[in-house]
Formats: structure tokens, C-alpha cells, sequence
């Protein structure tokens, strides 16, 4: 009976996280519309926040919790999955080929970020610690390279536009959307992270790797949808840089808030997934530099499908 109903609640909470998302997003949104904020500001704020809406909720509840390992792993394992399965899927489905923007900025600063990551965990290694974490003083650092993430991207959108579509709504209904939709977060993130923390004693394994893998691709998904949406309608560039923002995003903005509520131990058995990581966005880099048409093949997607399940089956066999 236990095993049932928290398969239930894992499944509810990420239709509450998902849910939540949209509704904060679009009750938001109407507000900032209806006191006059530009819609270069609102995607760029409210909008954006929203995709990492998930990553980052289902964070803050495993950090207050103490499942440390959980928080790290969405976070690790999302950007794997970004990286290596939904763009895997999407360039499948439809080769995707890149702006020059995309390629020369926004990827090279998703590698950045991941690099800084991988510094600032390692502790142990790089200042000789006895124990490695990511604290609040690495937070407010990861804070402030986002901040300028977002000045530039809001000079990019001005200077290229925006397609941001804002519906409005009256602003009672407006602030219970806002209100609902954080609420579904809410309840969302505490039912995925109290399920995950059962299955992770009842099968007998950590909980880094059910944050990994589980969780990690079940925050993913609307990433996922997004890209593969945006590779029907042949908007490849969108898609794609839905993902790497969202890896931006996640490292920079998630794991900052984070630890600045709580600092973070990193434990040795998440250093492999934040090498897989740094190399997950090294590939991504490394091809559109050097492929001269900028373009994830359909072979480059296989290739990137295979790293996965690579990945996927290594952290699961590792873990018995």
C-alpha cells in the first residue's frame, strides 16, 4: 500500500509542479502586464523563471530536508538530460541548426557555468578541505553571473525583439493564479522529494541517484515537450535554446537560490555526474564549433541518445 501511494504522489507532484509552472507563469505575467512592464522583461524574468519553476522548488524542499544529494542530483541530472537526451531526441526527429548568437554566447557561457560548478564543489581538491559543499558565498556568486546572464540577454532581446504572446486576466484572477500556482509548487516539491526519499530506502540505493534519474528527467519535461514542439514547427534555434538556458538557468539561478537558503554538502558519489555534466556541455560546444554548418545532425542525436543511456545505466549499475 506504501509503494502505491507514493507512486501516486511522485506522479501528482509532477503534474503540480508542471501545472503550478504554467499557472504562476500566466497569473504573473497578466499582473506585470496590467501595471505596463514590457514583454522583453516579463519573458525574461517571469517566464524564464518559470521552466526552472520545478528544478527549483523540488530543490529548496530537498535542501530544508537534508536529501542534499537529491538537490544536487535534479539539478546535475537535468542538464544531462537537456543536453544528451531531449536535444538527442529533438535533432532525431529534426536536424537543429543555430543562430549565431546561440552559438558564440549562450552555449560557451552553459559551459562556463558548469565549470564554475565543478570548481566550486570540489572543495576538498582545490583548497585542500576536509569536506567539499556549495555555500552561501558560492551562491551569491552563481547569483551574480546570472544577473549578468540576464543584462545581457535583455540587451539581445530588445535588439532582436521578442514573439512573447501575454494573455491578460481581470487581477483578482490574475493573483489566484499566482497564488494557486505556487501552492501546486509547493506541494508538488514536497511530494516528489518525500517519494523519492522512499524509494531511494526501499530499493535500497542512494538518494543521488533517484535525483538523477527519476527526478531529474521528470523535471525536464516541459523542456522536453518545448523542444521537440519547437522542432515540428521547424523553430530549431527556439528549442534549442530552450535547453541551454534552462542549463544556465539550472546551475546558476536554482543552485544559487539554494544555497544561499541552505549551503550544500557535495558528496564523491555525485562526482562523476559533474564531470558527465562539464562534458555533456563541452559536446555541445565542441560540435557547433566545430561543424561548419553549426547544425546537431541526426547522427549527432544518436550519438548523444547513446551517451545517455550510457550514463543512465552506468549511475544505476554503480549504485548496487
Amino acid at each position: 500500500m506504501d509503494i502505491l501511494l507514493n507512486v501516486l504522489l511522485f506522479v501528482l507532484g509532477f503534474g503540480a509542479l508542471i501545472k503550478g509552472g504554467d499557472i504562476l507563469v500566466a497569473g504573473a505575467s497578466s499582473i506585470a502586464r496590467r501595471f505596463g512592464v514590457p514583454s522583453i522583461v516579463i519573458g525574461l524574468t517571469i517566464v524564464a523563471f518559470g521552466t526552472s519553476a520545478p528544478e527549483l522548488f523540488v530543490n529548496i524542499f530537498a535542501a530544508t530536508q537534508g536529501s542534499y544529494e537529491i538537490a544536487f542530483g535534479n539539478i546535475l541530472g537535468s542538464n544531462i538530460s537537456n543536453t544528451f537526451l531531449i536535444l538527442g531526441v529533438a535533432a532525431v526527429m529534426y536536424p537543429l541548426a543555430l543562430q549565431r548568437n546561440t552559438i558564440w554566447k549562450e552555449i560557451p557561457l552553459s559551459l562556463l557555468a558548469a565549470i564554475l560548478l565543478a570548481v566550486m564543489v570540489n572543495d576538498a581538491i582545490f583548497d585542500a578541505r576536509t569536506f567539499s559543499e556549495l555555500s552561501r558565498i558560492d551562491g551569491v556568486v552563481l547569483i551574480s553571473f546570472f544577473i549578468v546572464f540576464l543584462y545581457y540577454t535583455f540587451g539581445m532581446t530588445k535588439i532582436e525583439g521578442t514573439r512573447e504572446v501575454i494573455p491578460e486576466f481581470s487581477l483578482p484572477r490574475s493573483s489566484l493564479m499566482v497564488i494557486g500556482g505556487i501552492v501546486l509548487l509547493a506541494l508538488g516539491g514536497d511530494f516528489i522529494v518525500d517519494s523519492a526519499r522512499f524509494f531511494a530506502l526501499l530499493i535500497g540505493i542512494s538518494e543521488a541517484v533517484i535525483g538523477l534519474t527519476i527526478v531529474a528527467v521528470g523535471s525536464s519535461l516541459p523542456e522536453l515537450v518545448t523542444c521537440i514542439v519547437a522542432g515540428i514547427k521547424k523553430e530549431a534555434d527556439i528549442g534549442i535554446g530552450n535547453i541551454v538556458g534552462s542549463n544556465i538557468f539550472n546551475i546558476l539561478f536554482v543552485l544559487g537560490i539554494t544555497s544561499l537558503i541552505q549551503p550544500l554538502p557535495f558528496t564523491p558519489n555525485l562526482q562523476v555526474s559533474m564531470v558527465i555534466a562539464v562534458f555533456a556541455a563541452f559536446s555541445l560546444f565542441g560540435i557547433m564549433f566545430i561543424e561548419r554548418k553549426h547544425m546537431l545532425s541526426r547522427m549527432k542525436g544518436a550519438a548523444f541518445i547513446a551517451a545517455y543511456v550510457l550514463y543512465i545505466s552506468y549511475t544505476v549499475f554503480q549504485s548496487f
